[in-house]
């Protein structure tokens, strides 16, 4: 069993490239810290890194020692804050994956009342796809997931909360189609189009698409709308993306359509079944549960 100080010393060397310096910042000398990596590396019977003249590198192995070592003392450090504080004080950290979309703004000032009632709760937001928030879910990363309309999976419990996106395409407001109040789908079947790479976007945006784009001209994917919207205003496609995460006010170059017929898609709030919560998550929990899912 690999020692977690093992792997604090090995990410050390792998920030600063440098087992010299690594070995400063830890506080042990030089040939201790060296003689540790090449008793972790025989242990595993792999090579982790590249002791060159000027720095030091990982091998790809190495790499993946990284990933999994940043992974295990994150969990680890969010398992001990999650029991530190008094038996009365309700402290600790939440850990939350979240997809990109305006609805998560009243949760957000839900959020600031509860920092204002209890100060030391902590929390830690992941943006990014349903894909990467459920991989960081199945590892205990997160505590749980908000995302818009998921694919159900029966490690998961979900709960629809009383919140919705609207789908539309960004596109350049020198497009022909930019003065329009809506686009439909048939006119989007003529254009180049940027897609949501998460999986369960893509597939509800399918089961809408009339028979005639089964296959719809698919120019480029993206995860996040910052590159979708660099991509739409280098002139490589129209976006299909939820309403209010550019500002395409004023001078702005870009425009949003929202498409017609129109396409909503709710944002639910997803947990491991049967995880066991923090109490600064379980009370998170509740006060979503009373002003959200009670009032709904």
């Amino acid at each position: 069993m690999i020692e977690t100080r093992l792997l604090q010393y090995f990410l050390a060397i792998a920030e600063e490239q440098s087992i010299t310096r690594a070995a400063e910042y830890l506080h042990i000398t030089q040939p201790t810290l060296s003689k540790q990596m090449m008793d972790l590396e025989e242990s595993l019977g792999k090579q982790l890194l590249v002791r060159g003249k000027k720095k030091v590198t990982l091998t790809e192995d190495g790499a993946y020692l990284r990933n999994r070592a940043q992974e295990i003392i994150a969990l680890m450090e969010s398992t001990e804050a999650s029991f530190r504080g008094n038996e009365y004080a309700i402290t600790g950290d939440v850990f939350i994956g979240c997809g990109e979309h305006r609805s998560s703004y009243p949760i957000m000032q839900m959020i600031h009342s509860i920092q204002e009632e209890h100060p030391d709760i902590h929390f830690h937001f992941f943006s990014g796809n349903a894909d990467a928030i459920v991989e960081r879910l199945d590892k205990g990363l997160l505590d749980m997931g908000l995302l818009l309309e998921p694919e159900i999976n029966p490690r998961y419990d979900y709960q629809k909360l009383p919140l919705y996106e609207t789908w539309g395409v960004l596109m350049r407001k020198d497009s022909p189609f930019a003065n329009q109040e809506s686009i439909t789908f048939k006119e989007l079947s003529t254009l180049p189009v940027i897609m949501p790479s998460q999986t369960s976007n893509s597939n509800r945006i399918a089961t809408f698409w009339p028979d005639a784009m089964a296959s719809p001209h698919v120019v480029a994917s993206y995860n996040l709308i910052y590159n979708a919207g660099l991509m739409v205003e280098a002139g490589m496609g129209y976006a299909l993306c939820i309403d209010d995460l550019i500002n395409t006010e004023g001078s702005h170059p870009l425009a949003f359509v929202p498409l017609a017929p129109a396409l909503q898609s709710n944002v639910y709030l997803f947990t491991k079944k049967y995880q066991v919560f923090s109490k600064a998550t379980k009370l998170f929990l509740d006060r979503l549960q009373e002003e959200f899912l009670e009032s709904s």
